[in-house]
């Protein structure tokens, strides 16, 4: 959890300008929250290394030098953390840290930089001369920190790839890294938001305590600015943030704060949402559910115009449900509680809405509910105890069994079994 520069400013930045956020940053209680290091993504040094290969310092833009500049973010209780390229010059054209690994290390270590390194995929050397793929070509930063922190018993770099989801990286990132992109750069734009939720459907096993897909900077508050110019609406922002914290993404403000409205402050500041986010328990994102075979048995397939609406999973706190309504009016929605495997069949559940922040009712069996256009609902469920059992028994009020799939094989001790409310002495 942080800031990085570059969907509010992209290069079009200072030193003024960066320890301004952390300053916001610490005085609307972000940092409190986690928003803790801060990424310059790009730009920030001169256009050419030095006679010894050495990144130089751009005095112009952060007068005294980088070290000072991280002193002044240190005092928001905010750390420094590096940006590089996986080549020979980054994105913009600054030098890169192929063949510099260890040294650019050093020089940011030398600078206050110690919490994370974002290596981008720009530039990058011909197949005859790295004799590799993207894995072989990432390792070789993954061994330097490694080297770096032997060196001085330091922890380590967390290591975060920008490579665009290329060569399916959740199939080796894990590998050499903490977290690894999984798309394009995203835009301030609904179309992004969705492409980007739909290709985490591929991504979202690979993720743990220790490694993640990386969904991109936040676009939260770019509406109106931000590099490019956004727009979108307050419902999609929230969408967006509920996506990026319950699939345990990095959580990267990028907006420019000084501007911040009341309503991106709450996003960003909806701790219930971080709380799941950085849970201590439980690494695992939410998964899509209704996907694919139905309980009809009908098939269901999404796609980036339409991605699965439907996410569960676990928490420290609770079974979590996320729906999103991705069409243009608003939709009831609703879902059968065992859809999430973290539900237990023959219990009630207390619902609380997320950022309604309060409880909404007893779950049992099912729940619905109204979502706006393009807006969410983020939901937390706890164990209100077990189902009102004699009812459900005789089936008056529902099958014995909660989930669609299990009507046929749910059984009492004599093989028979209830279905459509009539009793069936018999199986098959």
């Amino acid at each position: 959890m942080g800031y990085d520069t570059y969907n509010a400013f992209n290069c079009d930045y200072d030193g003024r300008v960066a320890t301004a956020q952390a300053k916001v940053m610490n005085e609307t209680g972000l940092v409190a929250l986690g928003y803790n290091t801060f990424i310059l993504d790009d730009c920030y040094t001169l256009i050419n290394r030095s006679a010894s290969g050495e990144l130089q310092q751009n005095l112009t833009r952060f007068p005294g030098g980088m070290r000072k500049w991280t002193e002044s973010i240190n005092q928001y209780g905010v750390s420094g953390s590096a940006y590089s390229s996986n080549g020979y010059m980054t994105c913009a054209g600054y030098p890169g840290a192929y063949g510099h690994e260890e040294q650019d290390l050093e020089t940011w270590r030398s600078w206050g930089w110690n919490h994370m390194v974002k290596y981008d995929n720009c530039y990058i050397p011909y197949d005859n001369i790295t004799m590799d793929n993207e894995y072989g070509r990432y390792k070789r930063m993954a061994e330097a920190i490694d080297n770096l922190a032997a060196r001085y018993r330091e922890k380590p770099f967390i290591y975060s790839l920008c490579q665009w989801g290329w060569e399916n990286p959740y199939n080796w990132a894990p590998r050499i890294s903490q977290a690894w992109r999984i798309d394009g750069d995203i835009k301030p734009f609904w179309s992004s938001i969705k492409t980007v939720i739909n290709l985490q459907v591929a991504s979202y096993l690979s993720t743990g305590f220790y490694q993640h897909g990386d969904m991109d900077m936040l676009e939260v508050g770019n509406s109106g600015q931000g590099s490019p110019v956004g727009d979108l609406t307050i419902a999609e922002q929230r969408s967006h943030f509920t996506a990026w914290a319950l699939l345990k993404s990095h959580l990267l403000i990028g907006t420019d704060l000084r501007n911040a409205t009341n309503d991106t402050i709450a996003i960003l500041s909806n701790k219930e949402l971080i709380d799941i986010n950085q849970d201590p328990n439980e690494g695992a994102p939410l998964a899509p559910f209704r996907i694919g075979i139905q309980a009809d048995y009908s098939t269901i397939s999404y796609n980036e115009t339409k991605p699965p609406p439907y996410w569960g999973g676990n928490s420290s706190y609770g079974a979590v449900f996320m729906i999103i309504n991705y069409e243009n009016t608003e939709q009831k929605l609703g879902f059968n509680l065992t859809e999430n495997w973290a539900i237990r069949a023959g219990r009630q559940y207390q619902v609380r809405d997320m950022w309604a922040h309060k409880n909404c009712g007893i779950a049992m069996r099912n729940w619905t509910l109204t979502v706006g256009p393009h807006d969410v609902a983020a939901l937390l469920l706890t164990d209100a105890g077990p189902e009102p059992s004699q009812e459900l028994a005789d089936g008056e009020i529902a099958p014995p069994c909660a989930h669609p799939f299990l009507v046929h094989q749910c059984t009492a001790p004599n093989g028979s079994f209830i279905y459509n409310g009539s009793k069936v002495e018999y199986g098959f």
